[in-house]
Formats: structure tokens, C-alpha cells, sequence
């Protein structure tokens, strides 16, 4: 019998920034800090970032089976204008492969009903939020199957009996054997360990915790982080992108007043920069070792680097958009000069000739 949790996760852009200072509740709930279990030793001095939780009631579900039970419900908010929603439900079943059907949600927990909680969300905080989305873009959801260690205390032997179903169950595949050795070695390549008895397998669209439900909440909080900040990046690829669209065709026109571009382009330049850097830093793990390895592997998975090159590759090519207008401008500044000089000299000469010219 196997035994454990499923969580699915929805990280959501709610809005461009938001206003700094602790909240105090969202939806009635207290809003506190996410604390860690540190389980394991960590330095003293240690930072890591901390996002604002909240613990919504729990809400009753019907479970693929048939059973009803709870299905817990945390709020995650992260202070550039995203938040992550989680719903974890315990499950019990005989084997690995009765587990692929779990990517998808029960209805209570699905796509539209963690919509409708976003957007009650959106409405609570909309006093601290900076320039809140008008209609929310869709949600970037993630699946973390938690399972209670292996009795024999070996989770790496676990995992390599058992590579081909943990494989699968990663990808959604029914049929285990269906699979090629090359993908399931790409699949579970992405593994990590603290103790004998804990594992952490990460795949682009869910992941394997194998650990006590204590410390599992710290590396499905840093899944979860690395999730939210994956839809971050896709929301600011898709404002560089209005940007950099919006600035083409103003150039095309050559708009002869290219003020409120160049404003709007400045601002923007720096709103993104600062949100990035923000971003960026909010994934920094300078004290947990292996939350920091945990991070690494999510991160690589997830080409969170790659995402972030874009994003300053846009930002660079809205630098040079911003220079050309800006050099278009001086350009139009000084032939504008140099027209008023030789309306200047003509009139000094006419001042000059017209008398000569009388007598």
C-alpha cells in the first residue's frame, strides 16, 4: 500500500507591483510568514525568502474513487503582484501507476474553480495592488506527488526498482513499459537526496517527493516558488512583447511627438528591470543547502534561466528602442534649432538690407 499526498499547484500574475508592507488578512484569514521545518541542520546566519501565506479553509472534494474528503488550501503571495494557490488531498493506493490519474484535479480543486478564488483574491488585495490585471491570464499549474518513505529506509533503491513506474507517473503515461529507456533515464535523472530515506524527482510538469509530510512542505514550498516565478517570467515575455510591438509601430509612423513613447518606454524599462531583479533575488537560497540543490535542479527544469535571458534580451532591445526615439528626438531638437538661427539671421539681414535697399 502506498500512502501520501497530492498537491496540485496554480501560480497566477495578479498585477504589475504591489505595495510593500505585511498583510494582515486575505479573505479573513491571517496572513503570516512561511516558516521551514529545518529538518536538517542550516547555518545561523541564513536567509530565505519568505513569502506570505495564508491557510484558507479546507474545502470537501469527491476523489477519483468515489470517497469524499478534504482538500487542504494555502495561499502563497509573492511581493511583484504574483500568487501561488495549493490544494493537497491524502491518497492511498496500491501501486505507483493508480497514481497517473491524479494529475487531474478533482472539480473543487480544478482550473475554474481556483480561477473564481484568484479573482475573490484579486478583489481583497486590490487596495495594495500597483496596476492590477483587468482579466487574468491563464494559470501555470504544477503537480507534487508526496509519498511517505519506503519501509526499508532506502529511498535511492526504491527509486531505481521502481525508475520505469516513478517515469510514468512523472510523464502521465498509463503503460509503464510503453516507455523508452532513454526517456525514463531522462526522467528520473533529475533526482535528489538529503537522508537515506528521502528523494526528490523533478519533471518539467510534476514532480516525486519521497519524505515525512514535515519536511516535504520546505521543497514543495521551493517547487512552488520556482513554478511562480516561471509564470512571472511568461507574464513579462508577454509585456516586453506589447512593448516592443507597440514601439515598432511608433517608429514605423515616425510620430513627430515621440514624448509619450519615449515616457511610457523609460518607465517601462525601469518598472521591468527593478520586478526582474526582484524576481531574481526572490529565488535566492543562501542558507539551505539542500533547498538551494533542490532549487538548482526545479530551476534547470524549468529553463528558469533561459526565460530570464529572454526577458533581458527584450528589455535590451527596448534599451535600443528607447535610444533610437531618443536620438530621433535630439535630431528633430536640433534641425528645430537650426531653423529658428536662420529665421534669426534672415531677419537680421532683412533689418540690415530693407533700409539699404530704400535709400
Amino acid at each position: 500500500m502506498i500512502r501520501g499526498e497530492v498537491t496540485w499547484l496554480y501560480a497566477f500574475d495578479i498585477a504589475h507591483d504591489m505595495r510593500r508592507g505585511r498583510l494582515k488578512t486575505v479573505l479573513g484569514c491571517p496572513v503570516e510568514p512561511w516558516v521551514q521545518a529545518q529538518d536538517h541542520r542550516v547555518p545561523r546566519q541564513s536567509f530565505f525568502h519568505r513569502p506570505q501565506v495564508v491557510r484558507l479553509p479546507a474545502v470537501a472534494v469527491c476523489l477519483r474513487e468515489g470517497r469524499e474528503a478534504w482538500a487542504e488550501r494555502t495561499l502563497k503571495i509573492l511581493p511583484v503582484g504574483g500568487i501561488s494557490i495549493a490544494f493537497t488531498v491524502e491518497v492511498e493506493v496500491e501501486q505507483l501507476g493508480d497514481l497517473v490519474g491524479w494529475h487531474e484535479a478533482p472539480e473543487a480543486c480544478g482550473s475554474e474553480a481556483v480561477r473564481r478564488l484568484a479573482q475573490e483574491v484579486v478583489e481583497d488585495l486590490r487596495e495594495a495592488l500597483i496596476q492590477p490585471l483587468e482579466a487574468l491570464e491563464d494559470e501555470e499549474a504544477y503537480t507534487v506527488f508526496r509519498l511517505d518513505p519506503p519501509e526499508e529506509g532506502d529511498a535511492e533503491g526504491w527509486l531505481e526498482r521502481n525508475r520505469r513506474e516513478v517515469a510514468a507517473l512523472l510523464t502521465q503515461e498509463e503503460d509503464a513499459q510503453r516507455l523508452c529507456e532513454r526517456e525514463v533515464e531522462e526522467t528520473v535523472s533529475r533526482s535528489i537526496g538529503y537522508y537515506r530515506d528521502d528523494l526528490v524527482v523533478v519533471d518539467w510538469d510534476a514532480a516525486l517527493v519521497v519524505d515525512r509530510r514535515g519536511p516535504a512542505a520546505d521543497v514543495v514550498g521551493v517547487l512552488e516558488l520556482a513554478n511562480l516565478q516561471l509564470c512571472e517570467l511568461e507574464a513579462y515575455d508577454r509585456i516586453l512583447d506589447r512593448a516592443v510591438e507597440s514601439s515598432y509601430e511608433d517608429l514605423a509612423r515616425r510620430k513627430k511627438r515621440p514624448h509619450g513613447t519615449l515616457r511610457r518606454l523609460s518607465e517601462l524599462r525601469v518598472d521591468l528591470s527593478r520586478l526582474s531583479d526582484e524576481l531574481t533575488h526572490a529565488g535566492k537560497f543562501l542558507g539551505d543547502w539542500h533547498l538551494a540543490r533542490v532549487y538548482d535542479v526545479v530551476a534547470a527544469r524549468f529553463h528558469l534561466a533561459d526565460w530570464q535571458r529572454v526577458v533581458e534580451g527584450k528589455l535590451g532591445t527596448l534599451d535600443d528602442l528607447y535610444q533610437v526615439l531618443k536620438h530621433d528626438q535630439s535630431n528633430r531638437a536640433m534641425l528645430l534649432m537650426e531653423l529658428i538661427v536662420v529665421l534669426i539671421l534672415v531677419f537680421e539681414a532683412g533689418t540690415v538690407l530693407v533700409p539699404m535697399l530704400r535709400k
